[in-house]
């Protein structure tokens, strides 16, 4: 039976990056590089096996949830006017 990406833990990378709408590449640049400066930093992922790479869907929440909301785009990045 197939699991809707609500009920799935883990995701392959596809699925991943449609979960949290960012590329493929941006995900596979992150595990190559990890954080670099002055850029947005990857979410964390899991290697099983020799191949087989997976984004478990609470870390991927937890790292869309470190990211500050905002209402309106003139909003700075300390969440002032």
């Amino acid at each position: 039976m197939y699991k809707t990406p609500q009920q799935k833990r883990g995701f392959k990378e596809e699925e991943a990056s449609d979960y949290l709408g960012f590329s493929r590449s941006f995900l596979r640049q992150g595990r190559m590089t990890g954080e670099l400066e002055n850029k947005i930093p990857p979410p964390p992922f899991i290697k099983v096996g020799n191949r087989a790479i997976r984004y478990l869907k609470e870390d991927l929440d937890e790292w869309l949830d470190q990211f500050l909301k905002y209402q309106h785009t003139h909003q700075t990045m300390k969440g002032g006017n």
